[in-house]
């Protein structure tokens, strides 16, 4: 549990997850432009190997077993919110999963705890697809 919170003190879960989205794909950019990729298309092709709520998904599964039990609330308030938008390109659980992800990062990052971000997310997105392969032709 993080000791420099309460529940009370974050905002929405929602916007926790909108904040939680845009670190998540800034996480990813860095990730990839650090692996030497320099050609946009490039770069936006792999960068879609981690952005969906397929992937996100899947990259939630990774760390699901190490998340403190704030973490897990976040992720279940979020999971369970009613105010979610209709999926166009994925299923209703894995859309509704990515939203739950991305609360938790979006929480950390509120907090200011990047240490753990940065943990949890470098576990979550490891061998994502193989794409290290892709990357050295």
């Amino acid at each position: 549990m993080h000791n420099n919170i309460t529940g009370a003190e974050l905002p929405a879960v929602l916007a926790l997850a909108y904040l939680g989205d845009a670190r998540h794909s800034l996480y990813v950019r860095m990730m990839l432009v650090r692996r030497g990729i320099s050609k946009s298309a490039e770069l936006n092709e792999l960068s879609l190997r981690y952005v969906t709520a397929e992937a996100q998904a899947a990259a939630y599964a990774k760390i699901e077993h190490l998340l403190l039990e704030d973490e897990r609330d976040v992720f279940r308030r979020a999971y369970n919110s009613t105010h979610l938008n209709k999926p166009r390109r994925s299923s209703g659980k894995d859309y509704r999963t990515a939203t739950g992800f991305e609360a938790v990062v979006g929480m950390l990052s509120y907090i200011g705890d990047e240490q753990r971000l940065d943990m949890l997310l470098e576990i979550a997105l490891n061998d994502n697809e193989g794409d290290r392969n892709d990357t050295e032709n």
